[in-house]
């Protein structure tokens, strides 16, 4: 997919595209797995080693115990290597898994490219059980997410 290629920015009701990604044990994760068994919380943000990203992805990690108790599984997508996300989730002590978008193919395909940086932008997108998307929140690049949003949302799902 070309930069120009750049669908338009996911939607409540979409259809969540399929992908496969490396995490950061460069295993294969592939979201259609999880259809029919959980929610998926993809949360997309920019760069590994950056203040902001740091921050929310630790809350993530303290929060991944209730993120569990929906029955969801948390992703962090961003346009890193799986070599950085690797050290990066080792040196933070992060809990849930880090997806490698290296070629930018995903962040496309949700319509969350941000071009400036040739990075994706910092989004929230809840897939449900049945694969469809059922929350999205884009915000502005240096404002952190809030957790307490995304689990209100994933109550609403069970």
């Amino acid at each position: 997919m070309a930069a120009q290629d750049v669908a338009k920015e996911i939607a409540v009701g979409d259809t969540a595209p399929d992908f496969t990604l490396k995490d950061q044990d460069q295993k294969d994760v592939t979201l259609s797995s999880f259809k029919g068994k959980k929610n998926a919380v993809l949360a997309f943000y920019p760069l590994d080693w950056s203040p902001v990203c740091e921050g929310e992805n630790k809350c993530m990690t303290n929060d991944f115990p209730q993120f569990e108790g929906l029955n969801a599984v948390v992703f962090g997508i961003s346009t890193d290597s799986f070599f950085s996300h690797k050290a990066w989730a080792t040196h933070l002590g992060l809990k849930h898994t880090l997806l490698a978008d290296f070629t930018r193919d995903v962040v496309k395909k949700y319509g969350l490219y941000f071009e400036p940086l040739n990075c994706g932008k910092r989004a929230t997108v809840i897939v449900d059980k049945n694969g469809k998307v059922a929350y999205v929140k884009v915000q502005e690049i240096k404002v952190a997410r809030d957790d307490k949003d995304i689990l209100e949302a994933l109550k609403k799902l069970n």
